[in-house]
């Protein structure tokens, strides 16, 4: 179902994009996948990310922003903190054995707080996307974490999903933060298996986001915004229907389900941006401070999307 030049273009990349192809794209074998997922550590973009890290377990100084950095003191957002850097590091596939060796969990349970009123790293905070991001960074490096997955229990809104300003008083919720939490969920409950409550609250995450088609209001029909269709990697914490239906895609695969057919419409705005040769573009970055570029700048043909958008049309045309 995909063509051997865009999978040859696809592996000739980064350790940390080439054993997602072979074993998304190619059907190579585990060893040979996992073999490359290996050098994770030892080449490219993972060696570099690691060689940021502070002797305190802290990247930047900080917990989800660098040390010293004051809010509009530059474009955009650093992505250069901790937080940042760990998502990074599990999306690539790094071996969490890298990070236990380096008592990276430990470090950071001593010496990292969050900007929000000093609280403990690893018992997260009040931000929705900094708590599933914590949570899935948790159950990834072994830490006890179960407390922040009945946190997004606890903090449903009425409408099933999660919206990061709930503090300051927001009631209803936000596709960007249900998304997020429910990434953290997932990866709670691949770890842990999860519990009722928590696999509740995914399921009814979910339902907020495909009643709604992925990128339709619920109240007008009408596309939520331009940017559901803008796509870039890193993603960051921002939504996009690709974006969100490669969670569908990871969640499916867990559920052993099929996929919902509510996702269709978004699927294909995902097919009507593939380019004639198979491709994605980079439509844009999100800006900030990062350690080094990741993807190609806007306009080219970015790798990262081209993965995700291959496999997300195949797990759906396969059903």
């Amino acid at each position: 179902m995909v063509g051997d030049d865009l999978v040859t273009w696809l592996r000739d990349s980064d350790p940390a994009l080439r054993w997602q192809v072979e074993r998304d794209l190619a059907d190579e074998p585990p060893e040979v996948w996992e073999a490359t997922r290996a050098k994770v550590a030892t080449e490219g973009f993972g060696a570099r990310l690691l060689a940021h890290q502070d002797p305190d377990g802290q990247w930047a100084g900080g917990a989800y922003y660098p040390r010293g950095f004051e809010l509009d003191q530059e474009p955009g957002q650093p992505w250069t903190a901790t937080t940042y850097s760990l998502n990074s590091l599990r999306e690539w596939g790094l071996d969490a054995a890298v990070l236990r060796a380096r008592r990276t969990a430990g470090l950071l349970a001593e010496n990292c707080r969050w900007e929000y009123d000093e609280l403990p790293y690893w018992g997260g905070e009040v931000d929705c996307c900094i708590n599933a991001w914590t949570l899935a960074n948790g159950v990834w490096l072994g830490v006890e974490v179960s407390g922040i997955a009945d946190w997004f229990v606890e903090h449903r809104l009425p409408d099933g999903g999660w919206n990061c300003f709930w503090v300051e008083g927001a009631e209803r919720s936000s596709v960007h933060s249900t998304l997020n939490s429910l990434k953290g969920l997932l990866a709670h409950e691949v770890a842990t298996g999860g519990t009722e409550a928590t696999r509740a609250a995914r399921r009814a995450g979910e339902e907020y986001l495909l009643e709604r088609r992925l990128f339709r209001r619920l109240s007008t029909g009408e596309p939520i915004a331009p940017w559901v269709t803008r796509f870039a990697y890193p993603s960051r914490w921002f939504y996009d229907v690709l974006n969100a239906a490669e969670y569908f895609r990871e969640a499916s695969a867990h559920d052993g389900s099929r996929p919902d057919p509510r996702l269709g419409e978004a699927v294909e705005l995902i097919r009507a941006a593939r380019q004639p040769d198979g491709t994605w573009l980079q439509v844009h970055r999100h800006p900030g401070r990062v350690w080094f570029e990741v993807d190609v700048e806007p306009g080219a043909p970015s790798k990262w999307l081209t993965l995700s958008g291959t496999r997300v049309l195949v797990w759906w045309d396969a059903a």
